[in-house]
Formats: C-alpha cells, structure tokens, sequence
C-alpha cells in the first residue's frame, strides 16, 4: 500500500486570534518564492514585499515579521498577494515552517521578533 505524505493546512500553525480577523492582513509575496502555509516571512525593506524569513539576509527579510496563512508558489517576474498573521496571535511553533539549518538560537530569535508584534510562539 503506498505511503502519503499530507501538506500543510492553512492555518493549522495558527492556536488564537484577535476578535474578528484583525490579528490578519494582506501582504505582498515577492517573485521567485515557494511559500508553504506557516512560513515565517521577513519583509524587503526596499520593496515593502514579503519573502521566506532568512537570518543572513541583508534586504530586511533578517527580521521576522509575518506568517504565511496560505502557500502560494510566484514566477520569475510575478509577486502575489496573499493573507498572513502580522499582528496579535498565538501560534504553535512546531507546525510553522522555517528555512532549513536554522540553529536553536536563530529559532529562538524568530520568536522574539514575532513577539514584537504580539505573534506568541507557542
């Protein structure tokens, strides 16, 4: 019998929100990107577009500021707009989804800016 193997869910990662959907909102998804549900994303601070979070960026994208809700895959020259959590949240930190080779202390820092805009990482 052959093995599955099921994706993320969006919003899976996600624990509890802020009343209504304010804890929400739309971003930008820059070309080039696989995003899954529950990426963490940092934001290019010359573009104001959203990417994959990476802490040896030098563009702003260092700074984790945001969790994908849905995946969405962008061309070479196409950008996206999707929702994410950008504001006062709790989320369960080992259903999101973080660049490969992070170390315990890189991971520990990405809750850290996500708490600074009130994400709490479960």
């Amino acid at each position: 019998m052959p093995t599955f193997n099921e994706g993320r869910h969006p919003a899976e990662f996600l624990l509890s929100e802020a009343n209504g959907q304010r804890s929400r909102g739309n971003i930008t998804i820059a070309a080039n990107q696989t995003i899954v549900p529950g990426s963490v994303l940092g934001q290019v601070t010359a573009s104001g577009q959203w990417v994959g979070h990476d802490p040896a960026a030098v563009d702003g994208s260092r700074t984790a500021g945001a969790i994908a809700l849905y995946g969405v895959q962008t061309g070479p020259a196409a950008t996206f707009a999707i929702s994410a959590i950008v504001r006062e949240a709790e989320v369960n930190g080992k259903t999101l989804s973080y660049k490969a080779g992070l170390t315990a202390p890189q991971i520990a820092q990405i809750a850290t800016d996500l708490a600074g805009k009130q994400i709490i990482v479960r």
